[in-house]
């Protein structure tokens, strides 16, 4: 799966944020664009992951994985 992220120079503390639009609060930083990339991918992962736990199970509907 491809999530588009938006990476901005931090001219304040150096270094790279990102953040993933298509997550609201998704955001990571790193010391090189390379870091922050990395950095950002983990992110990813952990807020999807939270995201996948809070979902609630009801009466009559059933959970299943889809991949893209």
């Amino acid at each position: 799966m491809k999530f588009r992220v938006i990476i901005r120079e931090d001219p304040e503390d150096g270094g790279y944020v990102v953040s993933c639009p298509a997550i609201p609060g998704c955001h990571s930083q790193g010391e090189t664009l390379e870091e922050a990339l990395e950095n950002i991918k983990d992110a990813i992962s952990g807020c999807i992951e939270v995201l996948n736990e809070r979902v609630a199970q009801r009466p009559g509907e059933r959970l299943t994985d889809v991949a893209l």
